[in-house]
């Protein structure tokens, strides 16, 4: 059975000094700690370390074809989005990025597909170099789940849609500078409790601002399983109806109604969630993602979704079926 992985990351080995380059600081760059391990890190501060399965492209396909997973969806590091830079040095450094996927891409077509990274903070640039991305070779884009606080129903990002829209480019959404981060920090709840809520936003902001209505051929994939959205549609279509005067002001239609017509990934580490979300989603519409490489993510390669007993033709929606809809392509690019 053909599995693919909608949902990893990568980094190029070797980057600039970005805050060199710029002349200001704030950006990530790696620096060698240890043999087959990097330092991330922000100027002088350490953010994280990362070891050669970040980077290695042939490492990978070895790990992933030992968990009999054939292909990985690519996007770079939420980290890197760097939409609080100058536009115009946003772009330098997603070109950068975006040239490196579209590589990997040519050089194992058929373990590889790449998204794109843009600078959100504007919008014209990032058309452009969405564009660009497109011509590359690369099948989608990802973005944050928030523009320097911006909600993604914000009408200036509609030109952006039109755009994915007519290039055909799917849509990636990943939870990054997480609200409240600033007051949780301890027990690292930015992530556990942050991310699901983030992507949450971005669900109801899209929505709420009718933006799968007035982009009807816009993919839309919301990671980490839509975060907090799906759990908690019930309070969410409750609020949608008993006070419309604050939360139907630009869409009359129930929450609800839009199950179905998006995409999620699988990483729920949890198979009674999946099975919830199964009955919300369609397994039509649920793309096997693992997060890898990071600690996070589901390292076992979906192997909880192997054990929960599903049919075939459900087992086939979630490790390709979906996935290849979500990306506008058909399995035999593969074979």
């Amino acid at each position: 059975m053909l599995k693919i992985d909608s949902h990893t990351h990568i980094l190029p080995r070797v980057m600039p000094k970005w805050s060199e380059k710029f002349g200001y600081g704030g950006f990530i760059h790696l620096e060698v700690s240890r043999p087959g391990f990097a330092n991330m890190m922000r100027d002088d501060l350490f953010f994280r370390e990362i070891s050669s399965n970040c980077w290695n492209a042939e490492e990978r396909i070895e790990e992933y074809g030992k968990a009999g997973v054939q292909v990985q969806v690519v996007s770079t590091i939420p980290v890197m989005f760097s939409y609080w830079a100058k536009a115009q040095d946003a772009a330098d450094l997603a070109r950068f990025l975006n040239d490196h996927l579209a590589q990997i891409v040519r050089d194992h077509p058929k373990h590889y597909v790449g998204l794109a990274s843009v600078p959100m903070q504007d919008t014209d640039l990032a058309i452009e170099v969405l564009h660009e991305a497109h011509v590359a070779g690369l099948q989608g884009v990802q973005i944050g789940s928030n523009v320097n606080g911006l909600n993604l129903g914000y009408p200036r990002f509609a030109s952006f849609y039109e755009a994915c829209e007519e290039l055909g480019m799917s849509l990636f959404i990943h939870p990054w500078d997480m609200m409240g981060k600033a007051d949780m920090e301890k027990y690292w709840l930015p992530w556990l409790v942050g991310m699901p809520a983030e992507t949450s936003r971005a669900a109801c902001s899209m929505i709420f601002a009718g933006v799968l209505d007035k982009h009807p051929r816009l993919r839309v994939l919301f990671s980490h399983a839509g975060g907090s959205f799906l759990p908690t549609i019930g309070r969410i279509k409750h609020g949608h109806a008993c006070r419309p005067d604050l939360v139907a002001i630009d869409n009359e239609n129930a929450p609800d109604t839009y199950l179905g017509k998006f995409w999620v990934d699988s990483i729920t580490h949890d198979p009674r969630l999946l099975r919830y979300i199964l009955e919300m989603q369609g397994s039509d519409r649920i793309c096997m993602g693992t997060d890898y490489p990071f600690p996070l993510g589901d390292l076992e390669f979906g192997q909880f979704m192997e054990e929960m007993g599903l049919n075939e033709s459900a087992r086939m929606q979630l490790f390709s079926g979906s996935v290849l809809s979500w990306l506008g392509m058909d399995a035999s690019h593969f074979d």
